[in-house]
């Protein structure tokens, strides 16, 4: 059980949040012909569309209402339904997603009302789905945007229904933010390694897993989940929930479709899978596959190879609060210390972490408690990386954004095969500048806190490093 503490300054010094506005759009670019509309001011989209753009390297449909200063003051209703008509006239997309921005929420405008107001008075586009969602970006963050949105769209697409398990093979999956289009993937393949069909929301795998296509420019998304497979959720024999931010929309999809759900923080490392895989084989009654077996026994071997560098290694890590569940987890079970984490907002899920700490804060309080615990690793997005360079510390990226490295957005982190791969990483990374550490240079092999008992050596001699 870990201690949240929680924020304890008026400002943030070097920000870790990323708005609840761009979780909950980034949702809906998991859909298929979809596109976001933020309803608030040009610069709100501009900015969040150069975010998801530099993380996924792709272009990013995502639209705006636009409102001015005038519309602030007076009303942006009309601009709403405006925005509204022009996308479906223009693009004619199958799903419209529609979160709030800050600017909007403290205007108090009324969305639902709105696309009310818009359904009364252009019935001819009755066939779009609308999909408004409260999304404030000044509560919450990226992670709980993320989860509002699909509990959203939930509530609206998809009915309520009796039949479950009318599909025998059909599993749905929902997925959380801390997943990335490589890890949607794994899922994917993992669910077909047992004869499970896997109807995910969102499919983040299938719209910005990076992908040519041949077809003329479209202004909607590329891929996603379809709008009749989500209708259908209801025919599912099981629901696989991931992340504990999407607690209350496996709720509502529980309450609306009666389908039995399985829920799992995670699936880093190697109880996590272990986990996902025997739920896998209890759905489909199907015992694991030998491919599965021997990923895990690769996995097993790769522990046994990378603990003298994990062995006791100290380890700050910020993030949203699933990600920091699945890493933290992940990383203690193989030996390592997490001396410091930090997270943007506070969660429920937080205090089950497998260290003695949570902070609500941002980048200036992990890089403070890094220096302090004396952390060897850091593991976070690439606004990070100035934190890692001053400390002289390695980085571990992940989480979002990740714009100064190629593929970050592809990677996958679930799975054996996944898992087997960061302790490479973690391990290569220590290996590789370990001499450079001012952890290992000048504090612990130089009479510094070995000698203390508030900070022991954390065994790095015992972890196979050559002291100098």
């Amino acid at each position: 059980m870990a201690e949240v503490i929680k924020r304890s300054k008026p400002l943030s010094v070097d920000p870790l949040k990323t708005s609840s506005t761009l979780g909950a759009s980034l949702a809906f670019l998991g859909l298929q012909r979809a596109i976001p509309m933020m309803h608030g001011s040009q610069g709100c989209t501009a900015f969040g569309k150069v975010f998801l753009v530099r993380h996924f390297r792709e272009s990013i449909p995502l639209q705006t209402t636009a409102m001015d200063q005038i519309a602030t003051v007076m009303s942006a209703d009309e601009n709403v339904i405006e925005g509204l008509k022009t996308l479906c006239e223009k693009s004619g997309p199958d799903v419209i997603g529609l979160p709030t921005t800050g600017i909007a929420e403290t205007q108090g405008s009324d969305i639902h009302r709105l696309v009310r107001e818009f359904r009364a008075s252009h019935p001819q586009y009755a066939q779009v789905a609308i999909v408004p969602v409260n999304t404030p970006d000044y509560i919450g963050s990226l992670e709980s945007g993320f989860a509002l949105a699909v509990e959203a769209i939930i509530q609206t697409l998809v009915p309520h229904t009796r039949h479950a398990g009318r599909r025998r093979r059909q599993v749905n999956v929902l997925a959380s933010a801390a997943l990335t289009p490589g890890d949607i993937e794994v899922i994917r393949d993992w669910c077909e390694a047992f004869g499970l069909r896997a109807v995910v929301l969102p499919d983040l795998g299938d719209s910005l897993d990076g992908h040519l296509i041949e077809a003329e420019h479209s202004p909607l998304t590329l891929g996603g989940t379809p709008r009749e497979e989500i209708a259908a959720m209801g025919d599912s024999v099981a629901t696989l929930v991931i992340g504990d931010s999407l607690k209350r929309a496996a709720d509502e999809l529980h309450l609306r479709t009666e389908v039995p759900d399985y829920r799992f923080d995670h699936l880093m490392g190697l109880d996590a899978c272990d986990r996902f895989t025997q739920t896998l084989a209890e759905i489909s009654g199907i015992t694991v596959p030998a491919r599965i077996e021997r990923q895990r026994a690769q996995l097993q071997d790769a522990m046994v190879d990378s603990h003298f560098m994990t062995g006791f290694l100290r380890v700050g890590i910020a993030g949203e609060p699933d990600l920091l569940a699945g890493m933290t987890e992940f990383l203690t079970s193989n030996g390592c210390e997490v001396v410091t984490a930090v997270a943007p907002v506070r969660a429920e899920s937080l205090v089950r972490l497998r260290c003695a700490t949570v902070q609500t804060g941002d980048l200036q309080d992990l890089e403070q408690g890094a220096q302090s615990q004396h952390a060897q690793l850091l593991v976070g997005s690439a606004h990070l990386a100035p934190c890692a360079g001053r400390l002289g510390i390695p980085l571990l990226r992940a989480g979002f954004p990740q714009y100064d490295r190629l593929g970050g957005f592809a990677r996958p982190w679930v799975g054996y095969r996944a898992a087997r791969q960061a302790l490479f990483d973690i391990a290569n990374l220590v290996l590789e500048q370990h001499h450079d550490i001012p952890a290992y240079r000048s504090v612990f092999w130089s009479g510094g806190p070995r000698d203390r008992e508030d900070h022991p050596l954390p065994s790095q001699s015992r972890a196979g490093v050559v002291r100098h």
